[in-house]
């Protein structure tokens, strides 16, 4: 899902705007400075779910009853007018028993009316009580057992702010479209509002009057005229998600791009506003490039045997709708964005909205993708400096959802998406590209997850797999942990190698280090090179083996996530008569003594450049530094005083 500046007149959100404005201005600010186009200026700010409150409404049954069936297929008949708020219909489910089953419940706004449910002939008699309904079945079903219920209801959906089902107008004209993230489902049909369950198939047949299209999930199987009605039916063949089930109904007008990949062809189906046609067709023709770089990098589409497409709608913004994500326009990053959410988000679903960022986050990387390779790259070095300044421009702040009953922090658009984002490209840094992808694919292959659900561990174990490294550090500190590190680079040319300290702060105190591999572009006689330097201590000194170096920069290509950087050509000096350090080489101790200036601290390193042991505030011009329990070998040995800091090699010998 994905939110844009460009608001629906509605009074209901007002309260909203003026919050997401602000948060949107330095956004702003930032692309014109760089003379970004509009479409970068259509980024997410914050986004905010369009349901009424800012507290979800606690999704356990008030009924206590388990959760014992899988819903295998669903059949579901509408009677939409665009220009009227109102739904009737009919669902005809099959379920299977996952254990034995007596009842079954189904969430459901208390405004719509039932007006019936029959279970094998048989009538039963729902039990209604806060927004859900209860089922008692009249036998005992045993388990692996199936079972045919349909149900037969009508009413007024509520319009409640962003809402789930909207009754509105494009250009004087009526539509009514759905967007049912996280839990509106139940607004607006019976259904399992939860993510333990995606329906396996599912067939839509949605009556409308004529001069109305109905866009919905799946292939387009047929349009019939019915006296002065249309039947529209969408049939999809694949697991889906509660709320990703979405229709909208108006005078669309239709057209298709296509996707040619070897044998297979994709039809990418656009249902736009007629007053958009012109607009949509010029910002939906990078589509297939970018289906065609999705599957490139990760895995196929996969629902290439339905459709791609989109469907525009009233809120301003964009929803991943299952093989037709709704959009407000087609703008460059929105049509990525919700396009990515069809591998991360849709084939594979956060299973629980704590996990909210394997839908975000991913969304939001895979629209910097696009930068990446299309568009001649153009617009990828602004697209990660945007996320950075976003990021950090608090201290704090998860990307794992602490509150998943506040649609404002599930879709938190600088933690779950932009952090979420960020957090995936520095991890590609420290991989490389080929893990990082490698460890991807494997995620969505994965059978036990692939059109189904996963959490943060699943993913965590296929990079670890893949890689073969241990994880879990890192998205302990940047999945879990607030905040942000600050580095301090200091570095100074010595003899024939090159010297680099680096010291780090950190903006929250849920982590009290961020270890990471320093990228350090180096300058030299018109040349560079880049250095990854592992930093896994405060304090920590690199010696490396290059001579008279020019300059240096910190991570040029924007891989991290840091603010308030210092990086400065340090004022060392190697030893000489006005500080000594004697004996060197030594056996026990080694006294260090200045001739001017008070010694403030004196740091020793080994020769991987961590750091072994500090003095702080000796003030005094003698110190004995005690080594004895060192092993043999060559250390560094910083010593700073008031005016001048010094950086020298000791050899410890027995």
């Amino acid at each position: 899902m994905f939110f844009t500046t460009n608001f629906i007149p509605n009074f209901k959100i007002m309260k909203y705007c003026f919050y997401i404005l602000l948060c949107c201005i330095p956004f702003f600010a930032f692309s014109q400075e760089d003379g970004m186009n509009e479409k970068l200026d259509n980024v997410v700010c914050k986004e905010k779910a369009r349901f009424h409150s800012t507290k979800i409404e606690s999704r356990n049954s008030v009924f206590a009853v388990e959760d014992k069936n899988d819903i295998t297929y669903a059949r579901f008949n509408w009677k939409i007018d665009p220009a009227v708020n109102y739904i009737a219909g009919k669902i005809d489910y099959t379920i299977t028993a996952v254990t034995d089953l007596d009842s079954l419940v189904f969430a459901l706004d208390d405004n719509l009316i039932i007006d019936s449910i029959i279970y094998q002939q048989t009538k039963l008699i729902p039990v209604r009580q806060t927004n859900e309904v209860l089922l008692a079945l009249p036998k005992l079903i045993n388990k692996n057992d199936k079972i045919n219920l349909s149900f037969y209801y009508q009413g007024a959906p509520p319009q409640i702010g962003f809402g789930s089902f909207i009754q509105d107008q494009h250009n004087q004209t009526p539509v009514i479209w759905t967007l049912s993230e996280p839990f509106g489902a139940s607004d607006w049909w019976p259904c399992k509002n939860d993510l333990k369950d995606k329906i396996d198939s599912t067939d839509f047949f949605i009556t409308t009057p004529l001069n109305n299209k109905a866009a919905s999930n799946g292939k387009l199987i047929s349009i019939d005229t019915v006296g002065n009605h249309l039947v529209h039916h969408w049939q999809h063949r694949h697991p889906i998600a509660t709320y990703l089930v979405a229709i909208g109904v108006t005078n669309y007008i239709s057209y298709s791009d296509y996707l040619y990949e070897g044998k297979d062809t994709l039809e990418i189906l656009n249902y736009v506003y007629p007053e958009s046609l012109e607009d949509a067709k010029i910002g939906t023709k990078e589509t297939a490039s970018m289906i065609h770089l999705y599957d490139s990098l990760f895995v196929k589409y996969g629902f290439y045997n339905e459709k791609y497409g989109h469907a525009q709608f009233g809120w301003g913004g964009g929803m991943e709708h299952q093989t037709m994500s709704f959009v407000s326009d087609f703008g460059f990053e929105l049509v990525a964005h919700e396009l990515g959410h069809q591998w991360f988000g849709d084939l594979v679903t956060c299973k629980s909205w704590e996990d909210i960022w394997l839908n975000e986050g991913f969304a939001t990387y895979l629209s910097g993708l696009c930068y990446e390779h299309l568009l001649d790259g153009k617009y990828w070095i602004p697209f990660k400096k945007l996320r950075i300044q976003g990021i950090t421009d608090q201290p704090d702040g998860s990307v794992k959802c602490t509150d998943t009953t506040s649609v404002n922090r599930i879709f938190d658009g600088r933690l779950s998406y932009a952090k979420g984002a960020m957090i995936l490209h520095q991890l590609r840094w420290i991989l490389g590209d080929e893990i990082f992808f490698n460890s991807l694919k494997n995620y969505l292959n994965d059978p036990k997850l692939k059109y189904a659900f996963a959490k943060t561990d699943d993913l965590i174990r296929h990079f670890e797999a893949t890689s073969g490294k241990d994880l879990k550090g890192y998205f302990k500190d940047w999945y879990e942990g607030e905040g942000y590190p600050s580095y301090t680079i200091r570095w100074q040319n010595s003899n024939n190698d090159l010297l680099i300290n680096v010291s780090q702060t950190q903006s929250h105190p849920s982590v009290s280090f961020f270890k990471m591999i320093l990228p350090i572009k180096v300058f030299k006689n018109g040349k560079d090179s880049l250095l990854r330097l592992d930093l896994n201590q405060n304090n920590q000194l690199f010696t490396i083996n290059i001579s008279n170096v020019d300059s240096l920069q910190f991570d040029p290509d924007y891989w991290l996530i840091s603010r308030n950087n210092i990086l400065t050509s340090s004022d060392f000096v190697k030893f000489d008569d006005n500080l000594k350090a004697f004996p060197n080489p030594f056996k026990d101790e080694i006294e260090i003594s200045s001739n001017n200036d008070l010694l403030q601290s004196i740091s020793v390193y080994n020769n991987l450049g961590q750091l072994l042991k500090d003095h702080y505030t000796i003030n005094s011009t003698q110190f004995v530094l005690d080594m004895k329990d060192y092993p043999t070998g060559t250390y560094a040995l910083k010593c700073v005083t008031k005016n001048k800091a010094y950086f020298d090699k000791i050899l410890k010998i027995k």
